[in-house]
């Protein structure tokens, strides 16, 4: 079934261990995080960076294709609260998908 976050962790560990080497570049934002479009408010960027999850764990195998589908569904549905400026309502559906599928 569905696996937690492990890989949202994973990227925020090698983003974290990036960060230790003297004297190189700053990392660039990497993974679901840089999804979210700077000075966008609401709900929207918080279910971008769980779609961005989903289709990571789906494209890895972490999840299977047939459930990132029904999730996908769920974080439109979410989407298009926040998009109407309903963020109770898209908060409320992003973690009602998030607790369906076992994600944090």
């Amino acid at each position: 079934m569905a696996v937690t976050g492990a890989s949202a962790g994973i990227l925020l560990a090698a983003g974290l261990l990036g960060g230790c080497q003297p004297g190189a570049p700053p990392a660039a934002a990497v993974g679901p995080a840089a999804i979210a479009a700077p000075g966008t408010g609401g709900c929207g960027p918080a279910v971008a960076r769980t779609q961005a999850i989903v289709d990571s764990d789906v494209a890895t195998g972490n999840l299977n294709a047939p459930v990132g589908r029904r999730f996908s569904a769920d974080l439109a549905r979410a989407s298009a609260a926040c998009a109407a400026g309903r963020d109770g309502e898209g908060l409320g559906l992003l973690a009602a998908a998030k607790a369906r599928y076992g994600y944090p």
